[in-house]
This record gives structure tokens, C-alpha cells and sequence, in this order.
């Protein structure tokens, strides 16, 4: 029996659960770091996979839109418990820094005064370094080259010139064109493919229950002018968009919420910097956005639906991949668009650096040096990201006073 074959059994739903909640509860550092979490829980020590194919699934993650480490604890729930481990894992991995983002989004609501005060212009502070720091190591790890550098800079330049939904999709649009054209990038080495129990023809339906909501809630939202289904629409637009890491979905959701007044600026960067000190994925700001929308869709209901719009084209992405990941994973084509793409994604969290972040955030010399202190804590000190949150909050409070 294959390694492969060997995590579709064993563990129900329930212990499927527990684990990935434990994890929810546990995992701080971003993306990266949840990745590292996961091979230590399911390669080292419970060996539900082994390292080829666990660094397979990770790659393919990595290459779809959408959440990479909440689609690898999809997948592995999937693998071990089927349909419902699936659920299970996303659920444990979730829910907690869900749950804690709506209750501070309820306690803004109903404490208005605390959205001026100094801790919370510390967590929009904060959101600089944090986002700062994702550009940085993106840049690194997705623009290694000068083609790809090049294409970064389009990016942020068309998305600095068209400052809205629009302006993002078509330089990421842009960005995919160009590297299909242009780029060269290395076949990928080694890797197994990993069996789950998902046809062709569902990845198939999967596929185009995806592209749906791309299309049908655009229209339904002009037909019917409701702002319901337009934030319905900006939030799976959001979910469906994001290339390159967690940090991406910022400048998309910020795009949707903020123009059309379901959110003000204010709020978005303090909901922004507060999801930096909590563990589990950065989608899971979502969560914060409903509860705090200005609307029919608000308080934690309004949380708890966005938190799962968002995810849900990475969870139907993820579904119409795996049948076909090892084909895909060797195509040039596709592997320089998707280079391409990720370029371009550099280029548009470079722009949202600067507004709405920076220009949120930053008002004073105090500020700037504030911002660039938790920059450093980050980058070079490598401070954990939820006490860099911690202190910075902590110092916005004292220049307030």
C-alpha cells in the first residue's frame, strides 16, 4: 500500500478536528510558518504522508489561488477522512481567530471610542511593518529576476493609476499575459502525485461552480443595485484573486469595502493590524469586515458569511486541481502565466503599501519611526509577528498620552 493510500484511513472527522484545532489555536507566523507547523504534526510526527508528497501537495497549494496553507489542511483532512475530514480540518484551522476577530469587531461596535484611541492607531501602524515585511520577502521569493521585477513595477504603477477593483484584476490580468509571453521558468524536480478520492468530472463541476459567482454575481449585483450581493461579489472576487500569499487580499477586500462605505478606512487597517496578533489564517479578516459592515449583512451573522464566501473559491479551486495537478505542474505554459501572476501580485501589495496603508497610518516623524521600529523587530529581529502587534500597540498608546 502507498503512502497515499495509507492517509484515507484511520482518523474520523471528529480527531481529524481536534488536531487541526489544536493547530488553529496555536499557529502564529503566517503562511510560511503554518506550512512548517503542518509537516511537523503530519510528516514527522503522525506520518500521515511523507516528505515528497506533502512538499507535492505544497507545491500545487501554492500554485492555485486562494489560502496555500488553509487548501494543504483541506487536502490533508480530505486525504485522511474524506468529505467531512475535509470540513473538520477547515473548521479547527478557522474558527478560532475567526471567532476572536468578530468579538473584537463587536467590541469597536460598541465601544466607538476605542477606534481613536492610541492602541488602535498602533495596529494600523503595525500594518505597515506587516505588510512592508510580506512585500519584502515576496519580492525575494517571486521576482527573483529583472523580467519579473519589471512586471512587478507595471503592477503597482497601473494599480497606483487605477485605484480600484478593476485596476487590480486587470494588472494581474496583465502580469499573467506577460509572463506566458515572456518568462522561462525551471520544470518542476521530484514530487508524487497524492491520490484523493475526487474524480476528473467533479474537479470538472468543481471547476465550474468556481468560475460561477465570478460572472453571475457581478451581473446580479448591477441588475439589482443590492450592496448585499455587491460585497457578497467583492468578497469571493477576493477569494478567488489572491496569488502569492495571505497579505494579498488586503489591497482586494479594501478595494470592496471601503469605497462603497460597508467599512471605513479606519476600521479596515485596525481590523487589518489586529488579525496580525491572531493565529490561524489571514482570511479569517473576513470575519472582522462582515461583523463591522455597514448594512443588511453585519454583525457576527454578517462575520460568519463573508468568512465563508471568502474561502469558498479556494476550497472549490483547490477540489477542481487535484485531479489534474500532475499534468498541470509540467505545463511551461501555465507555469510561467502563474510566474507572471505572482509578479504582478508583488506589485499590487506594493501599491496598497503605500494607500491605503501607509496613508492611513502614517502622520507624524513619531509615526514613521514607530512603523519602521516594528519593521525592523520583523525582518531583522524576527520577532514573532503577535508580540511585534503587542508592543507596537503598546507604544501607540504612550505617544497618544
Amino acid at each position: 500500500m502507498t503512502a497515499a493510500q495509507n492517509t484515507r484511513t484511520h482518523d474520523g472527522a471528529w480527531r481529524v478536528f481536534l488536531i487541526f484545532l489544536r493547530l488553529g489555536l496555536s499557529s502564529f507566523g503566517g503562511p510560511i510558518a503554518h506550512l512548517g507547523y503542518f509537516r511537523t504534526e503530519f510528516v514527522e510526527r503522525r506520518r500521515w504522508l511523507d516528505d515528497h508528497s506533502y512538499a507535492d501537495l505544497v507545491a500545487l497549494c501554492q500554485f492555485l489561488p486562494g489560502p496555500a496553507s488553509s487548501q494543504v489542511g483541506m487536502a490533508l483532512g480530505l486525504g485522511r477522512a474524506g468529505w467531512s475530514g475535509l470540513l473538520a480540518a477547515w473548521a479547527g484551522f478557522t474558527l478560532p481567530s475567526a471567532i476572536v476577530l468578530i468579538l473584537f469587531a463587536i467590541g469597536i461596535t460598541l465601544h466607538p471610542g476605542l477606534a481613536d484611541s492610541g492602541w488602535v492607531h498602533g495596529l494600523k501602524i503595525v500594518a505597515v511593518a506587516v505588510v512592508a515585511q510580506a512585500v519584502w520577502g515576496m519580492a525575494k521569493s517571486l521576482c527573483p529576476d529583472r523580467p519579473r521585477a519589471a512586471l512587478a513595477i507595471l503592477a503597482a504603477l497601473l494599480t497606483l493609476s487605477l485605484p480600484s477593483a478593476m485596476g487590480q484584476i486587470g494588472a494581474i490580468l496583465i502580469a499573467g499575459l506577460l509572463g506566458y509571453w515572456g518568462l522561462k521558468v525551471p520544470q518542476p524536480i521530484g514530487g508524487q502525485a497524492h491520490v484523493y478520492p475526487i474524480s476528473r468530472r467533479l474537479g470538472i463541476v468543481a471547476l465550474l461552480l468556481f468560475v460561477l459567482p465570478l460572472v453571475g454575481l457581478p451581473l446580479g449585483a448591477a441588475a439589482s443595485g443590492s450592496s448585499v450581493l455587491a460585497l457578497l461579489e467583492g468578497v469571493y472576487r477576493a477569494g478567488a484573486l489572491v496569488f502569492g500569499g495571505g497579505h494579498v487580499v488586503l489591497p482586494l477586500l479594501q478595494a470592496t469595502v471601503v469605497p462603497s462605505g460597508a467599512v471605513s478606512n479606519a476600521d479596515f487597517l485596525t481590523g487589518y493590524g489586529a488579525a496580525q496578533a491572531v493565529p490561524g489564517p489571514l482570511f479569517t479578516f473576513a470575519a472582522y469586515l462582515g461583523t463591522m459592515a455597514q448594512g443588511p449583512l453585519h454583525g457576527w451573522w454578517g462575520g460568519l458569511v463573508l468568512l465563508w464566501v471568502i474561502f469558498l473559491p479556494a476550497l472549490l479551486v483547490l477540489i477542481s486541481a487535484l485531479p489534474f495537478w500532475e499534468g498541470l505542474r509540467h505545463r511551461q505554459g501555465m507555469r510561467a502565466t502563474m510566474a507572471g501572476i505572482n509578479a504582478g501580485v508583488v506589485g499590487i501589495l506594493l501599491s496598497a503599501l503605500y494607500d491605503p496603508v501607509w496613508t492611513s497610518a502614517i502622520h507624524s516623524r513619531a509615526d514613521f519611526g514607530l512603523a519602521l521600529a516594528a519593521f525592523g523587530l520583523l525582518v531583522i529581529g524576527r520577532m514573532p509577528p503577535v508580540l511585534v502587534v503587542i508592543l507596537t500597540s503598546g507604544a501607540g498608546w504612550l505617544l497618544a498620552h
